[in-house]
């Protein structure tokens, strides 16, 4: 039940931050645009002598100009920043993230379950001593008072991503390793799922049976 509440979640969260991020770069540009926009209706209309059509263009680009989004493109990065390291636990416990198989496809048996391990084994040390580190960096930026330049948050508020999705990771890490251990199943994406890498394979098949 935990789990499950865990995984959704990681979906919901990973989710709202890609919608906050395109949400955000989309209202961003279409800010700058208006805002050129404006300024050439306003020229078009002193090019062709057209006052009421100035005194409309002005004002609409001093009301859009007045609405400030120079934070836009530094809370886009953060948002991305935090979506990634979630991300990258979700790719994990899903089993999307990119690796090199080609040693492990050739072993079998205990010799093949044994780098299995070793290479997981791996991946929740290595989260683990990311964790640690990122945790005393962001208390150590926490003591130093630092705050963003556009936004004027603290800053550890931000580097908080990195303890928090590498410990998420460490942990999606063993939940994969226990699951292997006790069961023989490692979760992957299947290619056959992707639109288009279905059909290709079996061209590539015929072609070969051909």
């Amino acid at each position: 039940m935990i789990l499950r509440i865990l995984d959704r979640l990681e979906e919901i969260l990973i989710s709202v931050l890609m919608a906050l991020a395109v949400a955000l770069i989309f209202v961003a540009v279409l800010h700058r645009f208006s805002i050129g926009f404006a300024a050439d209706i306003v020229g078009f209309a002193r090019t062709n002598d057209m006052p009421a059509l100035m005194d409309f263009a002005r004002s609409f680009f001093k009301t859009v100009n007045a609405i400030k989004l120079t934070w836009a493109q530094e809370a886009c990065i953060y948002l991305f920043v935090w979506m990634a390291k979630f991300g990258a636990a979700y790719g994990v416990r899903v089993g999307i993230h990119v690796g090199v198989d080609i040693l492990v496809e050739r072993l079998t048996g205990a010799t093949r379950r044994l780098v299995t391990i070793v290479a997981m084994s791996g991946g929740v040390l290595f989260t683990a001593i990311i964790t640690w580190i990122g945790s005393d960096f962001v208390y150590h930026v926490a003591k130093g008072g630092q705050i963003s330049p556009d936004l004027e948050i603290q800053m550890w508020l931000v580097y908080l991503a990195v303890p928090l999705g590498s410990a998420l990771m460490c942990f999606r890490f063993i939940q994969a390793l226990w699951l292997y251990v006790t069961t023989g199943f490692i979760a992957h994406h299947d290619h056959g799922a992707v639109e288009g890498l279905e059909e290709e394979a079996e061209d590539l098949s015929k072609g070969a049976h051909a």
